[in-house]
């Protein structure tokens, strides 16, 4: 599966209903202008055809302005993945294919019951 662009009207629908058995998005924000994006999009590519169970979202921030800010996206390229409409992971940076493939495998082996207990503690401490 090919990786998909995402907008302010398809992020969050895709992020919480990904209608993928892993419930697993991985959402690379980048730019055109962007050297370190350039390079590490065959890499998002290639990972997104390779892992078929899981959505690969790209967001451009030249076109998408307001979904970069209400994201806090302040470095490009940034990867963000979510499980089950969770934010599991962001690091700002181009990652390394094999970077990139253990997220992949660390976000698969998540124990989702204790991240949806850790994220209830913080809410209730907030």
């Amino acid at each position: 599966m090919a990786s998909v662009a995402l907008t302010a009207d398809t992020f969050e629908p895709t992020v919480e209903n990904p209608g993928v058995d892993s419930g697993i998005v991985l959402v690379d924000f980048w730019a055109s202008w962007c050297g370190p994006c350039r390079n590490f999009a065959p890499i998002f590519e290639k990972a997104a055809e390779t892992h078929t169970d899981v959505v690969f979202g790209k967001v451009d921030t030249e076109a998408e302005q307001a979904l970069a800010g209400a994201a806090q996206i302040s470095s490009i390229p940034t990867l963000m993945a979510f499980r089950d409409g969770i934010l599991v992971f962001r690091q700002p940076g181009a990652l390394p294919a094999p970077a990139l493939e253990s997220v992949i495998e660390k976000v698969r082996e998540l124990d989702m019951d204790d991240v949806r207990r850790s994220v209830a503690e913080q809410a209730s401490q907030a």
